[in-house]
């Protein structure tokens, strides 16, 4: 009795000493190296890859934002401010009133299928509204001219990129909206526009939030 006692007390603190010792090391010390590392070696990327213009933090090179007009009464959906770039569609997120400009909550797709009746209208409508909007004075966007990207939102509804393409064919927009000329314009995204990662993986790209900045840089020199 007293044997099986002495070894059940034995094992319990074995238990415990195990305890102790893996909570100290993967609940303490592994996650104090890992921030460690990331911090010396990645601060960027771990501190949420932020982007800050004015000394302030304005969002995340992740995360895409909307550059929209203030909503008018009785729309739902409020109109794009055109003197921005603008991103892909977001219809997956729906109309809320969580997600603002600088506080994004909700992410999501618009899980439909590629014959759904929603999803075509979604990207007709998007394809005549980039038609309409980016055609302006000696310049017309042809059907041919809109990338899919310009048609259709990301699986998050959240992409922060935007195909060069389509960065392309809001150039014309901007400048006239901005008083700029298209050349100066153009240049901007070309010196925004990055490639594929390591050479090989994934598309050409410009994030739609860094562009904007360095656009209304160039309008404030302007």
């Amino acid at each position: 009795m007293n044997n099986s006692v002495t070894n059940t007390a034995r094992l319990l603190w074995a238990g415990l000493r195990a305890l102790l010792v893996l909570t100290v090391v993967t609940g303490i010390l592994y996650p104090l190296a890992i921030t460690g590392v990331a911090q010396g070696l990645f601060s960027g990327q771990a501190n949420g890859s932020e982007i800050k213009a004015d000394g302030k933090v304005v969002g995340s090179s992740l995360i895409g934002q909307s550059y929209n007009l203030p909503l008018k009464k009785g729309q739902e959906t409020p109109d794009a401010d055109l003197k921005w770039f603008q991103g892909r569609p977001a219809n997956g997120l729906g109309t809320n009133s969580v997600n603002t400009q600088y506080k994004l909550i909700l992410s999501g797709a618009t899980n439909r299928s590629g014959d759904n009746a929603d999803l075509i209208k979604w990207v007709k409508d998007a394809k005549a509204a980039v038609i309409k909007d980016n055609s302006v004075n000696g310049y017309t966007v042809k059907p041919s001219d809109v990338p899919a990207d310009a048609v259709t939102s990301s699986g998050s509804g959240l992409d922060p990129d935007i195909s060069p393409d389509y960065a392309d064919i809001q150039v014309h927009r901007i400048a006239e909206k901005n008083g700029l000329p298209v050349a100066q314009v153009q240049k901007l995204v070309d010196e925004h526009t990055d490639g594929r990662t390591l050479g090989f993986m994934g598309e050409p790209r410009v994030n739609v939030l860094e562009l904007n900045i360095a656009l209304k840089a160039l309008v404030a020199k302007s």
